[in-house]
């Protein structure tokens, strides 16, 4: 039972995360053959404030890419 994870930055729809979901669950069936109802998807969310690239903050990135 393949188990795979993904963490993005908060901010994304309902809509766009069931949709990740889905095709990650789709991409595994099609590549390893397992049963889709096999398949397990976990979605992380992280605020920007917590999620650091070069140093800083992408709440900070942000705000000063404005």
């Amino acid at each position: 039972m393949p188990l795979i994870r993904v963490t993005l930055l908060e901010g994304r729809s309902p809509q766009e995360v069931a949709a990740l979901g889905a095709a990650l669950t789709a991409a595994a069936h099609e590549t390893l053959g397992t049963p889709a109802e096999a398949v397990r998807v976990i979605v992380e969310e992280t605020p920007p404030d917590r999620w650091f690239v070069g140093g800083r903050s992408m709440a900070e990135r942000r705000s000063t890419s404005s």
